[in-house]
């Protein structure tokens, strides 16, 4: 088992990370970090002594003035470096740079330093390092008009605003999902090196990208309907979209009931996607789920009876409640890194029916179980 410790924990590329190794605990124990670590000499020792892998994240992305974002990050650089002299740290350090490095900009400077800082400490101590430089990140809880123009677009497209093109040029892009697993791979591996330039996984005009946000909320924001996704990007995508809505007020969503002599017709989802509708009952007091997913599209449809569902980010204590009832039948979907739940708390049998969008495989289920 390796201990891994993350700077910047709570940003955006470090809570994925962090989340994401506490789903390996026979792999990794993750050594808590919190910001107020680099003021206090005595604990960022006791951080660093403790871990056998860090991963420095910890950075200034954007500030009006870019000389506080150089002497930011160049500043976090050193305190670490001078951490790891005092603590006569063997550690294997990985540093977060950017693609930036070789544009003329301060923020592009401070990272190559840092970068090369850290190398130079290696070098000297026997230290292992690995400087990785990576493309433009996007995915879910990315902070709008700071982390990425798509994180700026998903929150403008779900919140009633309308997204504006400032360079409609090509970008190199990763999902947050896929950096994440490419730092797993560097922590597991055994080689080290200086300049490790992580790939992109897929190039895309600006506006190529707002066309499709433009599509989803049409379609799913508006209309409740699962677009076609026809490629890997195509789904990280749609999942970062369905991760900035106000979801307190989205949901539970109604939905259009026709009736006539014979009873009642409701369309519980329109596709454009494939997947696996399932139906359940519960009987009265049971609840099903307590799980999460990290890639899937769920819908839980209750049509009759009376349900709570429960939702809750996985590192955040804020559970959200939805009460539905089967005469209003409704819905909600699940988003990525929420563990749900759905119990009955009526008197009759709950009547539910499931869409989820790929089969389940047991060998790779994407089902990580979790009390809300």
């Amino acid at each position: 088992m390796k201990k891994v410790g993350i700077t910047g924990q709570n940003g955006f590329v470090g809570s994925h990370l962090y989340n994401t190794l506490g789903l390996y605990p026979e792999k990794f124990e993750r050594i808590h970090f919190e910001r107020n670590f680099f003021d206090d000499q005595e604990k960022l020792d006791k951080f660093v002594e403790q871990c056998d892998v860090i991963v420095h994240l910890a950075a200034m992305n954007r500030h009006p003035d870019p000389e506080v974002i150089y002497n930011n990050n160049i500043d976090l650089v050193k305190k670490l470096t001078e951490s790891l002299e005092r603590t006569g740290s063997k550690a294997h350090v990985l540093f977060s740079s950017s693609s930036q490095e070789e544009k003329d900009n301060l923020y592009g400077r401070s990272k190559k330093e840092g970068r090369e800082l850290l190398a130079d400490w290696a070098e000297k101590a026997g230290g292992k390092f690995t400087g990785m430089v990576i493309p433009n990140v996007f995915g879910p809880f990315g902070k709008p008009n700071y982390n990425s123009f798509i994180a700026t677009f998903c929150y403008k497209l779900t919140h009633g605003e309308t997204p504006v093109i400032d360079n409609d040029g090509e970008v190199k892009l990763i999902y947050v999902g896929e950096l994440v697993q490419e730092i797993i791979n560097q922590i597991e591996g055994e080689e080290t090196k200086k300049l490790h330039e992580v790939p992109h996984t897929s190039v895309n005009k600006v506006s190529e990208v707002l066309k499709k946000l433009e599509n989803y909320k049409q379609l799913y924001f508006d209309n409740g309907e699962i677009p076609v996704l026809e490629s890997k990007f195509d789904l990280n995508l749609f999942n970062t979209f369905r991760c900035y809505f106000d979801i307190k007020n989205h949901y539970p969503v109604k939905f259009t009931q026709h009736t006539d002599t014979r009873g009642a017709f409701v369309e519980v989802v329109r596709l454009g996607i494939g997947g696996q509708c399932s139906f359940s009952t519960t009987v009265p007091g049971i609840t099903r789920g307590n799980h999460f997913h990290t890639r899937k599209i769920e819908r839980f449809a209750v049509i009759k009876g009376k349900a709570l569902i429960q939702l809750r980010k996985i590192d955040t204590d804020e559970t959200l409640d939805f009460y539905l009832d089967g005469t209003e039948p409704a819905y909600v979907d699940m988003p990525i890194w929420y563990t749900h739940n759905i119990k009955n708390i009526g008197e009759e049998e709950l009547y539910t029916i499931f869409w989820i969008n790929e089969p389940f495989n047991l060998e790779d289920a994407d089902t990580y179980f979790l009390e809300v």
